[in-house]
């Protein structure tokens, strides 16, 4: 071809005569019998670029997963144990502390009341789930009469999970002078972290007493799990060393939602032995390594030598989770699991978990359900000795999604009344046999392994 042709042609373009910019965007295609305006295309083709290129950084810089399952190589009494839960994974577990147990609503908000009422100097309160109703105004008062009285009150809530929360509490506590503040509020600036929620459940009363465990602030939670609307739980309260620990994991989304620092006496004041227990509190968050909750279960797990109890309102493992748990049940470690029966909040929930039990009946495990109304519980408790209480589910949601807190605890005695409790729920729960699992309807099947495929965001 001649230069000349050549130059003649690059004018005519495409479409067999001379062409502007505008022009070319003004005409149509003809795809699959649709006309489509060129221009429509050129929009679609540049979202899609900039859609894969936003993706493609934030997987880039997304943790990796764990990829390997955690050996056996000692035992929960071996003090080698205590030394990776403090130096691996760490904070250390510091001695001195009172741990006090508190089952369902009715020992569980009366207490923390008291020690909101009680407040002096400041109080810090993180929550998921709090919700209008007659315990959600409890609250709003306290808090809101205590702010008045000049103690320094901080309420950081999960935008989602308090979107059941008036406004009117919010308003109101804020004209007393609490600092409400909601964690990862929709904003176009920060997209990415509309999935990463705080699930923690953290009360700190003057830097001196705690509180932690599974409860929301809802109605639901309140009575004593006398019937299906009212939910079976366990929070606890804490005082001694480790309560510096709890306000820490505050004071790390606090300033991540507010920019405010916390330091000085006012929150981290000098706290003397108040117990004998030795505790750590252990904190999650996609910033702070996302799977580091999931390393400590699956480190629990591998160092079980006799006995596993876990009771948890959702249990969805993951492979290398799962994995876990049955090479326990194979080494000859009895591991029994309680999880919510038909009264639960999530049936998907519970239909993705059934997917799972195969395996760990197989092996020999147990699973119960708990009958008379929804189980919240998140207790894990290991050969009589360790434990593992807070806001952590066993899912990928947990793992690797939200931002939880536990508090850990090394103590026989503690640990024994963890599992009577269990043993307690465990006589309202029913057994979940292999051959049921196997026997279930087709239909149901299906559903639960359809369900299972979308387990890691339930």
């Amino acid at each position: 071809m001649s230069a000349r042709a050549s130059r003649r042609r690059e004018k005519v373009g495409a479409f067999g005569h001379k062409v502007g910019l505008p022009e070319v965007l003004s005409k149509r295609l003809d795809l699959f019998g649709i006309r489509v305006p060129v221009a429509g295309i050129l929009i679609v083709a540049a979202i899609t670029l900039v859609a894969m290129t936003i993706w493609g950084i934030i997987e880039s810089r997304a943790p990796r997963h764990i990829s390997q399952q955690i050996t056996h190589e000692y035992a929960v009494a071996d003090p080698q144990f205590l030394r990776s839960m403090g130096v691996l994974l760490g904070p250390p577990l510091v001695q001195g502390n009172r741990i006090d147990t508190l089952f369902n609503g009715d020992e569980i908000f009366p207490a923390m009341l008291e020690a909101i009422r009680g407040a002096k100097r400041t109080i810090d309160f993180e929550t998921y789930i709090y919700w209008s109703g007659d315990i959600g105004e409890k609250f709003a008062d306290a808090l809101t009469e205590r702010a008045k009285a000049g103690v320094k009150v901080r309420v950081l809530l999960d935008w989602f999970g308090s979107h059941n929360m008036k406004q009117e509490y919010i308003n109101r506590m804020g004209r007393a002078g609490v600092e409400v503040v909601r964690y990862h509020q929709p904003q176009w600036y920060h997209v990415r972290h509309l999935n990463n929620r705080t699930h923690r459940k953290l009360l700190i009363v003057d830097g001196r007493v705690g509180f932690t465990g599974g409860v929301g602030i809802a109605d639901q939670w309140t009575g004593h799990a006398q019937d299906a609307d009212h939910w079976r739980d366990t929070h606890y309260r804490i005082e001694g060393p480790v309560v510096a620990q709890l306000q820490a994991a505050f004071a790390d989304n606090w300033t991540k939602m507010s920019g405010d620092v916390m330091h000085g006496e006012a929150y981290f004041p000098e706290v003397k032995p108040a117990g004998s227990s030795p505790a750590q509190i252990f904190k999650s968050s996609i910033e702070g390594g996302a799977e580091s909750m999931q390393l400590m279960y699956m480190l629990s797990i591998a160092a079980a030598k006799d006995t596993i109890d876990l009771s948890m309102a959702y249990f969805i493992p993951d492979p290398l989770a799962m994995d876990e748990l049955v090479e326990a049940i194979k080494r000859g470690v009895r591991v029994r699991i309680l999880l919510p029966g038909s009264h639960t909040d999530s049936k998907l929930v519970r239909a993705a978990s059934r997917s799972y039990w195969g395996r760990i009946l197989e092996a020999g495990g147990e699973i119960h359900e708990y009958q008379p109304t929804m189980f919240h519980c998140k207790v894990l408790v290991v050969d009589g000795l360790w434990v593992s209480v807070g806001s952590t589910n066993f899912d990928t949601r947990s793992f690797r999604l939200n931002d939880e807190a536990n508090l850990n605890v090394y103590d026989r005695e503690f640990a024994r009344r963890q599992t009577e409790q269990f043993d307690t729920d465990l006589k309202n729960a029913r057994r979940i046999t292999l051959e049921e699992w196997r026997g279930r309807p087709l239909l149901e099947k299906a559903w639960d392994h359809t369900v299972a495929f979308f387990g890691p965001q339930l």
